[in-house]
């Protein structure tokens, strides 16, 4: 596979996995998701994945689902790639939610693994090949084994991707070993689901982020990439070291999709940080780390 630097981006290299705005209510507000993808794709991302796990699909109808697939689509157009979260434990869902997806007009579909029901290596082989299958949108597999249980092995991703519309892998596992197996026998294009692995994601050849903390401070993962790609590596290790208390806030004190947008509402980007259940907003003392952690942060200055 090509090097980081000359490879052609399938779907750009950054992506932000974008919350999905609720109203107090907890309907969706479709307002503010437009607002909210037009202003991420503004402020550097090359594209956005729509009801992934931050997106709280999980907890949303296919109707919304589908819903905000078209809200984000119409809001930005061509002016970035918009990858659809359409996976599930169940196949057939799968298969049905990413015809919606197809309908809308999106680049790309985010399947993950399928999760609870643990199946074998050959099962996973399967169920993504069945999705596959079904569709003619370029497929990205989402590999997690800290959510789903189970890991896509480095040969089972070997062998999928010899099916033509399996054409990249959003890695949250962070096994570089694998990775780079994978990398130097396939043509599977792999973006870091560890916002804070970016730097050495990339440095083992993946073609950039899907990240959360990216709400927050979109203009420095931005400039990390760059580096990146142009070789300037103290540029990428220095801004590397500053985005890591904002991944810390971000990520590590409560769920991804609770903290972006809690932080979005400290910095007057979302009117709420409506969660759905089984999501609850952060705790006075959860509330506290968060702050402390972005104290002195390059975002401190945008936090209210």
């Amino acid at each position: 596979m090509a090097n980081t630097a000359t490879v052609e981006p399938l779907f750009g290299r950054l992506l932000t996995a974008m919350v999905t705005p609720f109203a107090a209510d907890g309907s969706v507000d479709e307002e503010a998701t437009a607002a909210l993808a037009r202003e991420l794709v503004e402020r550097g991302n090359d594209g956005l994945v729509v009801c992934g796990t931050t997106g709280e699909y999980s907890t949303m109808t296919d109707e919304e689902n589908a819903r905000v697939f078209r809200i984000v689509k119409d809001a930005v157009g061509d002016r970035a790639s918009i990858i659809a979260g359409v996976g599930s434990n169940d196949t057939s869902h799968t298969i049905h939610v990413a015809g919606l997806a197809e309908e809308v007009g999106v680049d790309g579909l985010l399947v993950v693994t399928p999760y609870y029901n643990k199946p074998t290596q050959a099962g996973l082989l399967a169920h993504f090949r069945a999705v596959a299958d079904a569709v003619t949108t370029p497929i990205m597999l989402y590999d997690i084994p800290g959510r789903a249980g189970i890991q896509i092995e480095a040969e089972t991703l070997i062998a999928l991707a010899e099916h033509p519309n399996i054409v990249a892998v959003k890695d949250a596992k962070a096994d570089f070993a694998s990775a780079t197996e994978v990398l130097s026998r396939t043509d599977l294009q792999f973006y870091s689901g560890d916002d804070g692995l970016t730097l050495p994601w990339m440095s083992v050849g993946a073609t950039g982020l899907i990240g959360v903390t990216t709400h927050v401070v979109p203009e420095q993962f931005r400039d990390l990439i760059d580096a990146v790609v142009r070789g300037d590596l103290a540029t990428a290790q220095r801004l590397h070291q500053e985005t890591h208390p904002v991944v810390t806030a971000t990520m590590t004190r409560v769920p991804g999709a609770v903290a972006a947008k809690t932080i979005l509402q400290w910095q007057g980007r979302l009117a709420t940080s409506t969660v759905r259940l089984p999501h609850v907003e952060p705790t006075e003392a959860e509330t506290a780390r968060i702050r402390s952690d972005l104290e002195g942060s390059i975002a401190a200055s945008s936090i209210r």
